[in-house]
């Protein structure tokens, strides 16, 4: 791997004095697709925030997070908007990304005059980007609010005004939910687009395992503000160690016949502030030892991956197979 355009080491943060992450470490390399993968509330979202310094009232970040070397905690209100225009952000909703009393052309056209751009310049360079996106007509969409286009149609719009930055990092946070299955493709597609034409580093949040995979070149699983697993997306999926990945993995329904009972990960996600000093994921581990809610261990390379579990040589042996299937086979 080349040397990482990201680097966080050991980032934690607290919002009212309360943990949200804890000992959050991880590397991205430049033209590299990270997939940050975890349940609701593991910590996924809050991580990007830690990039932009986009975070809420009375939140605290410890560690280190470095974008280029840059360190991104240490610098000045003055200094975070360069920052932050290195960085292109789509969110999970594009409509909250917009404002609604404006025109799509004078939010793409603010965008591009923020790269520098004049008025006539970035009007030419917001309907080029446009009609580069496979968005028809794009005058018309120029002169369209946000409520005339489908979610599918400003997603792809917001990706539009991303190009036009040209970001050295892009941070894309679930942006394919609530879609249809062919608009996803169609937003992984300029995505992927994106990355390879700016040789851009990716994070790429998602709840969802397998479109990680297809998406991504390495997964790191999230759960209870800490990183359990990181591995490679062509093996992961088949080869995981930790007892949450297998668990995730379990929970995907088959494609093969129909069942009466969706298979769930059983308990009930733990946040941070009750996580303590242990694995977070204790409480709800079939193979959990006494230690396992005292200690968590620092990373481990097993096989392909690198995983923290007091029994990561166990479950990649097979020796706990019985007990960790990676399929629910519900009926």
């Amino acid at each position: 791997m080349t040397d990482p355009l990201v680097e966080i080491d050991n980032l934690g943060l607290t919002i009212g004095g309360q943990p949200v992450l804890r000992g959050v470490s991880l590397s991205v390399a430049t033209g590299e697709s990270l997939g940050l993968v975890g349940e609701s509330g593991s910590g996924k979202s809050m991580t990007l925030r830690c990039l932009t310094r986009l975070l809420p009232p009375g939140a605290r970040a410890t560690g280190e997070v470095r974008l280029a070397g840059t360190d991104v905690l240490g610098l000045r209100e003055r200094q975070l908007r360069a920052h932050r225009q290195s960085i292109g952000m789509v969110f999970q909703d594009p409509r909250t990304a917009i404002n609604p009393l404006h025109t799509v052309g004078s939010y793409m056209v603010e965008r591009a005059k923020d790269s520098g751009s004049g008025l006539r310049d970035a009007t030419d360079r917001a309907l080029d980007v446009l009609q580069a996106m496979g968005i028809s007509d794009p005058q018309r969409r120029m002169d369209q609010y946000p409520f005339e286009l489908s979610g599918g149609l400003l997603q792809r719009v917001m990706i539009a005004s991303v190009v036009m930055e040209q970001p050295r990092l892009i941070l894309a946070d679930e942006p394919t939910t609530a879609l249809d299955v062919t608009t996803q493709a169609e937003v992984l597609r300029l995505l992927d687009g994106l990355r390879e034409k700016n040789s851009a580093a990716m994070i790429f949040v998602t709840h969802d395992l397998d479109l990680a995979a297809a998406v991504c070149d390495r997964i790191a699983v999230m759960y209870g503000g800490r990183i359990l697993e990181v591995g490679p997306a062509t093996t992961l999926p088949d080869a995981a160690v930790h007892p949450y990945t297998r668990a995730l993995l379990a929970a995907r329904p088959p494609l093969t016949h129909r069942l009466e009972t969706i298979p769930t990960v059983p308990g009930v996600p733990a946040p941070a502030a009750r996580t303590g000093d242990g694995c977070p994921f204790a409480a709800r581990c079939p193979v959990a030892l006494p230690v396992c809610s005292e200690t968590l261990p620092g990373m481990e390379t097993v096989g392909s991956s690198q995983v923290r579990c007091h029994r990561a040589s166990e479950v990649q042996s097979g020796a706990l197979d019985a007990e960790l299937p990676l399929r629910l086979e519900l009926q």
